[in-house]
């Protein structure tokens, strides 16, 4: 898993994140701090949510609420550059072009 996980860093990940022992680590962990579904009794064959189900849904509505805030934060972003284009095509920003061209690059590098 954690080879396979390995192309999916997220950046300024230590060198040793994915190391076998660090997963393992962090899901004996994870299994540790999730609490226990509590077993039903019901009909054969009846599926019961195991621990494992619970930490997937609660991870990926994790990732779920951190994909939402990044769209919002790159949605408000987007609309402040829409903005600044506008108004340096209608000639406001004059005075700003220099600093506006550095902030730019500090982007790109």
């Amino acid at each position: 898993v954690s080879r396979a996980i390995k192309p999916f860093a997220e950046p300024g990940r230590p060198p040793d994140w994915f190391s076998q022992k660090h997963c393992a680590s962090q899901y004996s962990e994870l299994l540790e701090t999730t609490e226990t579904p509590k077993r039903k009794r019901g009909e054969k064959g009846e599926v019961v949510e195991t621990v494992e189900d619970v930490i997937v849904r609660k991870l990926t509505a994790e990732r779920v609420e951190e994909l939402k805030k990044i769209i919002k934060e790159t949605q408000e972003k987007y609309r402040q550059l829409k903005k600044d284009a506008e108004l340096i095509q209608a000639g406001h920003m004059d005075s700003r072009l220099e600093e506006l061209c550095n902030e730019i690059m500090m982007w790109v590098i």
